[in-house]
């Protein structure tokens, strides 16, 4: 976790208003630098995509971008997250009720991919925090293993290899795909040999 040390305290509203607010998150006041790589840049958008379709196709709701900051933890006012992707059942969140800045409720589903500089204890750190929060199931990618940890908010988890079923579980019904599939390159590219 990158912390941009500074005298101040932000509020989620100067988060808002920052320049380059996208590229932060807040945690107890202080601005938390979103560092992601290319390659877990790409897989994020291969999982939006994927799950913005079987969404779209079946009319569920919202899914949304990294650059989306919820505020929806009771402990904490002044924390912000921005997962990697996230969905938000339609019954939650009537689209007249669609929020100008921050999210405040919890989505149904947080994506995160791990980027080389994650720490271990922040992941797992912000896959409690979440929990904590309300979230019902929890993806966490794993570029280099190619393993999706899926954790649910009733305390069980599971590891998922390439060649394992990734399902969407009560929180996106019928939603099914190869594990593997989700960390392939774009079609026509080639590897370096």
């Amino acid at each position: 976790m990158n912390v941009v040390t500074t005298k101040t305290r932000f509020t989620p509203e100067d988060l808002l208003t920052l320049p380059d607010g996208d590229q932060y998150e807040l945690v107890d006041g202080q601005l938390v630098e979103r560092n992601m790589g290319f390659k877990s840049g790409r897989i994020a958008g291969v999982i939006e995509r994927r799950i913005g379709k079987f969404v779209e196709d079946h009319q569920l709701g919202w899914v949304l971008p990294a650059d989306v900051g919820y505020q929806c933890f009771p402990d904490d006012t002044y924390r912000v997250r921005k997962p990697d992707v996230s969905f938000l059942r339609k019954e939650r969140l009537p689209a007249d009720q669609e929020p100008e800045g921050h999210c405040r409720l919890a989505p149904d589903l947080v994506i995160e991919v791990v980027s080389p500089n994650d720490l271990y204890e922040e992941v797992t750190g912000k896959v409690e925090m979440y929990l904590s929060a309300g979230v019902l199931l929890v993806w966490v990618f794993d570029p280099d293993r190619r393993w999706v940890f899926v954790y649910r908010r009733d305390g069980t988890g599971t590891i998922l290899r390439p060649d394992d079923e990734l399902s969407g579980e009560e929180v996106l019904p019928g939603f099914r795909c190869r594990v593997g599939d989700l960390f392939l390159p774009p079609p026509g590219t080639v590897p370096a040999s």
